[in-house]
C-alpha cells in the first residue's frame, strides 16, 4: 500500500501510466500489422489465435502467436523480479519501477535498431518472430513492473478488466470521475494503436521512434514523481 501523496503528484503518475498504455497500443499495432498478425500484449487474443491456428492448420500463425505468449510471460517474470512486490513504505513511484522501465527502454532500442536494419518492413518470418518476441518481452516486463504500484486493477496492457471495471462502476451509480483513469487508459491504448497503424502503413521507419519517445517521456516524468514521493 503506497503512502498518501498530494493530488497533483498522483495525477502526474496517472498521466505517465496513460502514456504507457499509449505505448502498448502502438506496439500492438506494429506487431499485428508488420510482424505476422499477432499481438505483443493482448495475450487473450493470442490464445484465441493459437487455437484458431490449430483449427485451420496455420503453422505460421501458431508460430507467431505461441512465440508472443511465451515471450510475454518471460517479460512479466522479469518485470516482477526487477520491480519487486509492493511495500508499505512505497512512494507514488518506487525507484524499482524506473529500473524495470529502463530495461524496457533498452529492449525497445534493440528493436528499433533491428527494425531499421530490416528497412522498416521485416519480411523474413524468422525476423518477424524475433522482433515480435522482443517487443512481447518488453511489454510483459512493463506489465509486471506496474504491479509494484499496488493499485488493484491497474494495467497498461491487458485492458479488458479495465473496461469491465469501468462499466460495472457506472452501472452501480458511481460518478464519471470515479472511472476517469480507466477511461484515460482505454483511450490511450486506442490512440496508440491508431498512431502505430498510421506509422506502419505511411512511414514505417518512424514507428520505433514513437515507442522510444513515449517511454523516454515516462522515465523523464517519473524522476519528478520519485522526488515528490
Amino acid at each position: 500500500m503506497e503512502r498518501a501523496a498530494p493530488t497533483d503528484h498522483r495525477r502526474r503518475r496517472e498521466l505517465l501510466v496513460t502514456l504507457l498504455a499509449v505505448l502498448s497500443g502502438a506496439t500492438d499495432a506494429v506487431g499485428f500489422l508488420a510482424l505476422g498478425g499477432a499481438f505483443t500484449s493482448v495475450m487473450t487474443g493470442n490464445m484465441v489465435l493459437l487455437g484458431l491456428s490449430a483449427g485451420t492448420r496455420d503453422a505460421d500463425l501458431a508460430w507467431h502467436a505461441g512465440a508472443a505468449i511465451v515471450s510475454f510471460a518471460a517479460g512479466v517474470a522479469l518485470g516482477a523480479r526487477l520491480a519487486g512486490a509492493p511495500r508499505p513504505d512505497d512512494g507514488l513511484w518506487p525507484r524499482a519501477v524506473t529500473r524495470a522501465l529502463t530495461v524496457e527502454l533498452a529492449l525497445f532500442t534493440v528493436f528499433a535498431v533491428a527494425w531499421q536494419i530490416a528497412g522498416g518492413k521485416p519480411s523474413a518470418e524468422l525476423t518477424q518472430v524475433l522482433l515480435l518476441a522482443l517487443t512481447a518481452v518488453a511489454l510483459g516486463l512493463q506489465s509486471g513492473a506496474i504491479l509494484r504500484f499496488g493499485v488493484p486493477g491497474l494495467s497498461t496492457t491487458y485492458l479488458t478488466g479495465t473496461l469491465t471495471t469501468a462499466v460495472t462502476a457506472l452501472v452501480r451509480g458511481r460518478p464519471l470521475g470515479h472511472v476517469a483513469q480507466q477511461g484515460r487508459l482505454l483511450a490511450g491504448v486506442i490512440a496508440g494503436a491508431a498512431a502505430g497503424g498510421v506509422l506502419v502503413t505511411e512511414a514505417p521507419r518512424l514507428a520505433p521512434l514513437l515507442q522510444l519517445a513515449l517511454l523516454a517521456a515516462v522515465l523523464a516524468g517519473a524522476r519528478g514523481v520519485v522526488r515528490a514521493g
